[in-house]
């Protein structure tokens, strides 16, 4: 059996959100993608309101992807790991994934934002397995359609599972890790023996607390 360290991505393994960071990064790259700064904003205010489903605010969202050729996605991706996302890890996250993979701990990271992007965390050598939520592609092309479920909450739980049946991986679940900075990731805390919740400053419901930096 294995033992698994989990990591969600956003305000765990980062400082920032990688799907904002990543609009703003593709504004950055092209000017033109501030014509899709009003969709934003209303895919954000019709979440609030719950006119919208994360599905559909995502889907809203990330029209500024819609149509691009898989192979220039793939290049802005790597451009956007390399020149952002490298800024805003938190140092004590690598520390922590450093540690637990000297143990033989296998590290997935499993995050509800685009694994067309988060695909790039693989650049840290000891990630194991990155589970995101999944984008259509039609002829070569991104859409903005998902690809199944936002993957979130008890989504998280079933795709760990997929991917761990696929691979035939049976997991000592009890001596196994996860951190998350949001109690939404509840479903896989419940999942371990050693839940830890990352700069949390409301109730914690008993689950510990790291202050990472």
């Amino acid at each position: 059996m294995v033992k698994l360290a989990i990591f969600d991505i956003d305000y765990t393994l980062t400082k920032k959100e990688t799907l904002m960071e990543f609009f703003k990064f593709m504004i950055k790259k092209d000017l033109k993608n501030i014509r899709y700064i009003p969709r934003a904003l209303l895919s954000g205010i019709m979440f609030i309101t719950r006119a919208f489903d994360e599905k559909q605010t995502k889907e809203t969202f990330l029209k500024f992807i819609e149509g691009m050729e898989e192979t220039q996605v793939d290049k802005l991706v790597k451009e956007f790991y390399n020149e952002r996302i490298n800024s805003i890890v938190y140092k004590d996250a690598i520390n922590m994934i450093n540690k637990m993979k000297s143990k033989g701990y296998l590290i997935y990271l499993i995050s509800a934002s685009p694994e067309f992007y988060l695909n790039e965390f693989y650049n840290i050598k000891q990630v194991d397995k990155i589970i995101g939520t999944k984008y259509i592609t039609s002829d070569g092309r991104h859409t903005r359609r998902m690809d199944g479920l936002n993957c979130k909450g008890e989504e998280k739980v079933r795709r760990l599972r997929e991917e761990l049946i696929k691979e035939n991986i049976e997991v000592d679940y009890k001596d196994s890790y996860m951190f998350s900075d949001s109690l939404s990731d509840k479903p896989l805390f419940d999942l371990v023996g050693n839940p830890y919740l990352i700069n949390f400053k409301k109730d914690s419901k008993g689950i510990k607390i790291l202050n990472w930096k």
